[in-house]
């Protein structure tokens, strides 16, 4: 069974940056698409990134040139670099491992930007 426990949130100051990590166990890491997502109070969930097996990057235009996806395969982990982080990027942010018509999330982690 795909576990994914996220890690990294916590309360920041405008301007500043966090890292957030996603472990995935239960399966082989290396086989999933992963992307992250996040929902601010009474919003719907939205993409923040994602990237392919083939290592294509897709952001939301909120974050470009802010957020950074990448993945440790060896360590069967994804990352999101978040620097100049707003209020506006307060939300729980969640983990997602997809293949074709198949995903998994993880329990989220909380973000928030204030002074």
């Amino acid at each position: 069974q795909v576990q994914l426990v996220e890690s990294g949130g916590g309360l920041v100051q405008p301007g500043g940056s966090l890292r957030l990590s996603c472990a995935l166990s239960g399966s082989i890491f290396s086989i999933y698409g992963m992307g992250w997502y996040r929902q601010a109070p009474g919003k719907q969930r939205e993409l923040v990134a994602a990237m392919t097996l083939g290592g294509s990057t897709n952001y939301a235009d909120s974050v470009k040139g802010r957020f950074t996806i990448s993945r440790d395969n060896a360590k069967n982990t994804v990352y999101l670099q978040m620097n100049s982080l707003k209020p506006k990027d307060t939300a729980v942010y969640y983990c997602n491992a997809f293949r074709g018509a198949w995903d998994n999330w993880g329990q989220g982690t909380r973000v928030t930007v204030s002074s």
